[in-house]
């Protein structure tokens, strides 16, 4: 396939959100503020400088507030407007024009391989990326755009991974792999939470992927894996015998957001990058006397 950049990106944001009930009885989890915007607006914002105009959510039942932030806000803009506060305004009227965006149903979340399938519509003749909005990554370059520069390199799929602990590995899709160039391996095989004694490495596949759109017909070849889900890692493996599939060891940091104590870290992490947001962060913590 001749190379283009990539444009379109899918967001899977039909999860349940339980680990952070009873907040997301109402509340998407993607839509919890993460200092001074939605979660799922930071991988937007990845995205978009990562070269990507066309945006895919796939969403399910209870996720409506995700399309109400993304689409236009034209009385809320106004009112800003007159009461002075053009500045506000601005912001606000620049979330919907950050990209086109996109929306596929998922009525049960059936697992990110069900997921990625939903999107076929959008993606069936082009590379895309996707991104987990649990993680959010500190990076320049994009960790995106780390990806493409990979893609462009070898013409293939590209994983993202990060090197974990042995004691993590069964957290994480783990990946066989074998280097080819300081930082950047060519995929061999994929396990999906494997137990410790049976990762074939420490390599685990975080929230950043650009896949060919081959990936569909194996999607839709899926049985249900682990956790009775339909896995992507299987479709990914099930690609290896058509196409060659590569993973990069990303460059920057990632913030966990999927549970509460990395949503509480990436607050804070966040906060402290923000010169105006720091001194009150040390501040509170000098008062409460804990450090």
């Amino acid at each position: 396939m001749e190379y283009t950049p990539v444009r379109r990106a899918v967001f899977p944001v039909a999860g349940l959100g339980t680990r952070f009930l009873p907040a997301t009885k109402d509340v998407p989890k993607e839509m919890m503020p993460l200092v001074d915007r939605p979660l799922i607006h930071h991988g937007v914002d990845e995205a978009v400088a990562s070269g990507c105009t066309e945006i895919i959510f796939v969403t399910g039942q209870g996720k409506e507030s995700i399309r109400r932030y993304f689409d236009p806000s034209h009385e809320l803009v106004s009112l800003l407007r007159e009461r002075g506060k053009g500045e506000l305004a601005e912001v606000v009227e620049n979330i919907h024009g950050l990209a086109k965006f996109h929306y596929a149903f998922q009525e049960k979340p059936l697992g990110l391989g069900h997921a990625v399938l939903c999107a076929e519509e959008f993606c069936k003749d082009e590379y895309f990326g996707l991104l987990l909005p649990d993680d959010v990554m500190i990076a320049h370059p994009t960790v995106l755009s780390q990806l493409e520069a990979v893609r462009k390199k070898y013409n293939s799929s590209v994983l993202c991974v990060e090197k974990v602990a042995e004691s993590e590995v069964s957290r994480y899709g783990v990946v066989d792999a074998e280097e080819v160039e300081p930082g950047i391996y060519r995929v061999k095989g994929l396990v999906e939470k494997p137990k410790r004694e049976d990762a074939p490495s420490n390599l685990a596949i975080m929230g950043r992927y650009l896949l060919s759109p081959a990936i569909f017909s194996h999607l839709k070849n899926l049985k249900r894996g682990a956790g009775g889900e339909y896995q992507l890692t299987d479709a990914i493996s099930s690609l290896l015998g058509e196409e060659p599939v590569y993973a990069a060891l990303y460059e920057g940091k990632r913030l966990d957001c999927g549970v509460k104590e990395g949503w509480i870290k990436a607050t804070v992490v966040k906060a402290l990058d923000d010169p105006e947001l720091r001194e009150i962060v040390l501040a509170a913590v000098r008062e409460s006397g804990l450090i």
